[in-house]
């Protein structure tokens, strides 16, 4: 397979085919480097070497009804967690202050459980208000299923993208997960895009499904049209259903980035949980199939110390996309 000449007609608007898209996959180690070669010449025409920084504020930890195989804060979860209740407006806001800092362009307010309820959304609409005046991030809330009513109060209060994972294909999705269905989450995120809010949902790799459902779910994405893929790979944890799962190697992992990439052209690609884990010494490799990353630490794992992660960017050559302007900066 030419993979230089596939990205060039993917930039030309060809979507690619299923079996092109399990040659991607299957392909031989030994052609790694032009597979990636290929996945950048993509990502350099619609995103040039600018990379957009993320980072998450664990805003409630525990207490899930949900039971999600690859979570430490589900309910069949014996995994040792902090817990605790949803943290307040102050709480909330100190972190938007260290993001800025950090020139970190989209804040992320993630809160676990089925969903969020009146209080919660008021707290993240109040935060959102002052987040904006302060310090102008783009805000990002990740709160659970999602009501009409919840989204409009939420793109009232100036949250800019909402995020719902759809984790894995439609065919896995019992596997994962029974307390709630694969289209309950494509429903929030058509609730969130209803509303005019930027959708963003992704997948995870490495829950034992097969390369066909890692096609489909990258597919799924496309169709959905989000804006924004986060692509974690499982970082599993005991006490989880999926603990001792172990079917990932770096090299995958750069293949699968480069298939999100090769099916969603034009989107953000995020390289989210699971980075430090699973690409080890390859993560810079990521960086020319993804534009965009988490800083900092995820929900309940670590991530890398934030300076290797700007390290490795500059010695990338690569360019940090911080645009945030706060409102209070213009009066």
């Amino acid at each position: 397979m030419n993979w230089l000449q596939l990205a060039e007609e993917v930039i030309e608007g060809k979507k690619i085919t299923n079996d092109e898209a399990m040659a991607i996959l299957t392909s031989d180690d030994d052609d790694l480097l032009k597979l990636l070669d290929g996945a950048f010449a993509i990502r350099k025409h619609y995103y040039g070497k600018k990379v957009k920084l993320n980072m998450i504020m664990n805003a409630k930890s525990g207490y899930c009804p949900e039971d999600c195989g690859y979570c430490s804060q589900s309910s069949k979860s014996s995994a040792p967690i902090d817990k605790y209740p949803f943290i307040s407006k102050e709480e909330i806001l100190e972190g938007a202050k260290r993001a800025y800092e950090n020139k970190i362009g989209t804040y992320c307010i993630v809160a676990s459980g089925r969903g969020p309820t009146r209080k919660d959304v008021n707290v993240v609409s109040e935060a959102v208000e002052e987040i904006k005046e302060k310090y102008g991030l783009k805000v990002c809330a990740c709160l659970g299923l999602l009501k009409e009513e919840q989204a409009e109060q939420l793109k009232e209060a100036g949250v800019d993208r909402y995020n719902h994972n759809l984790n894995t294909s439609e065919r896995h999705h019992d596997y994962i997960t029974t307390s709630h269905t694969y289209q309950d989450r494509v429903n929030t995120v058509e609730i969130a895009k209803k509303h005019g809010i930027s959708p963003c949902s992704g997948a995870i790799i490495g829950m034992r499904e097969t390369k066909e459902d890692v096609v489909n779910i990258a597919r799924a994405l496309h169709q959905l049209d989000a804006d924004s893929i986060p692509v974690n790979f499982l970082h599993a944890i005991d006490g989880t259903k999926l603990e001792g799962t172990n079917d990932l190697d770096p090299r995958y992992c750069l293949k699968v980035l480069a298939l999100f990439r090769y099916i969603n052209p034009t989107k953000e690609i995020r390289i989210s949980g699971g980075r430090e884990v699973n690409l080890g010494s390859l993560q810079p490799l990521g960086m020319y199939v993804a534009n965009s990353i988490f800083v900092g630490d995820y929900l309940t794992t670590e991530g890398q110390e934030k300076n290797s992660d700007y390290l490795m960017l500059q010695d990338l050559g690569f360019e940090i996309e911080f645009t945030a302007a706060p409102a209070s900066a213009c009066s």
